[in-house]
């Protein structure tokens, strides 16, 4: 009666492990289960919505959130906030119609410069954050602001246009390989996120990403300069926000220097939808890439069911709700 006794104890210990990493993976496929849902509804509801052309227009809107939202995934993994990449890559596609079209320089050698210009904002604020203290949410906050002026005092107010250069157009509409009809800059978005994740899973900067967010103090007392890494991530970040500047000025084929404010909100959203916890310490590239995903489907899904933009917005905002409200419950489970 013993052993009966053991070997039942036993089972049900091995049930409760056996449930617990079911539970863990569900957890981990609960962003994409959610966007094969959302993406079937509206192909129910609309059969112009899963038409192949959509699908391609769905991945092209993606680009610039995806982007912004990868670089967004090191900062709150860390436990911070980046309210400044929305107005900081409308600067950096200023600064983009500046090199190229004002100074003339080769759209080779613009590009990096703007993406190295985004580098520099995301300096700046890791600098603000790690060094000075400045709390995370004041230190984006004030750069938000300083970028969204400085961009409209560099183009005075003014749209840039590459009208003369169509090469740096080509960098997001155009198509590497026709046949399949997909624009660059879809593959643009799957490289920089090929290489985000490897950088966050398998280097030494990810797993202080990681460390930094789970307990900062702890890392610290570990001799790992906290702040040193802090500053690190937060440029990684602005060279994503270059990136997405040059990305979206590429797209509409000019620099619009107003552009910018309320994607910072849309990237976040797509971080925390995609399973990466605003309290920091966990979180995954392929999560923020299926959230951005999920963001530009129910836009898009939305808009072909001609649903106004005002209850567009409403819908967004609830998905967040539900999206923060899982994360807290799964911080109280663990």
């Amino acid at each position: 009666m013993t052993m009966a006794f053991q070997l039942t104890r036993a089972t049900g210990a091995d049930r409760s492990a056996w449930l617990a990493a079911v539970m863990n993976r569900l957890q981990q496929l609960l962003a994409f289960a959610s966007l094969i849902v959302i993406f079937t509804f509206f192909s129910f509801a609309n059969s112009a919505f899963p038409t192949y052309s959509n699908v391609i227009n769905i991945l092209f809107s993606t680009v610039v959130i995806g982007t912004l939202a990868l670089g967004t995934t090191f900062v709150i993994i860390t436990g911070g906030i980046d309210l400044s990449i929305g107005t900081g890559m409308a600067l950096c596609a200023v600064m983009s119609g500046v090199f190229i079209v004002n100074a003339g320089l080769p759209v080779v050698i613009g590009v990096p410069l703007a993406i190295l210009f985004g580098g520099l904002i995301g300096l700046i604020n890791g600098f603000n954050v790690a060094v000075l203290k400045i709390p995370p949410f004041i230190a984006t906050l004030a750069m938000m602001l300083v970028a969204q002026g400085l961009a409209l005092v560099i183009s005075k107010s003014a749209p840039i246009y590459f009208s003369d250069h169509p090469g740096y157009i080509k960098i997001s509409t155009g198509e590497l390989i026709p046949a399949l009809n997909i624009p660059n800059a879809v593959l643009v978005l799957l490289a920089a996120a090929v290489i985000a994740g490897f950088v966050l899973s398998k280097t030494l900067l990810g797993r202080y990403t990681y460390s930094i967010g789970s307990n900062e103090a702890a890392t610290a007392l570990s001799g790992i300069d906290v702040r040193r890494w802090k500053v690190v991530i937060y440029t990684l970040a602005g060279l994503f926000t270059g990136l997405a500047g040059v990305m979206i000025s590429a797209r509409l084929g000019s620099a619009q220097p107003a552009t910018g404010m309320g994607y910072e909100l849309q990237a976040i959203a797509a971080v925390v939808i995609g399973g990466t916890s605003l309290a920091g310490g966990k979180g995954s590239i392929i999560g923020t890439v299926i959230g951005a995903l999920i963001i530009s489907v129910l836009n898009n899904g939305l808009q072909i069911m001609s649903i106004p933009q005002e209850w567009q917005n409403v819908i967004l905002g609830l998905v967040i709700l539900v999206a923060v409200y899982a994360d807290m419950v799964r911080k109280k489970e663990a």
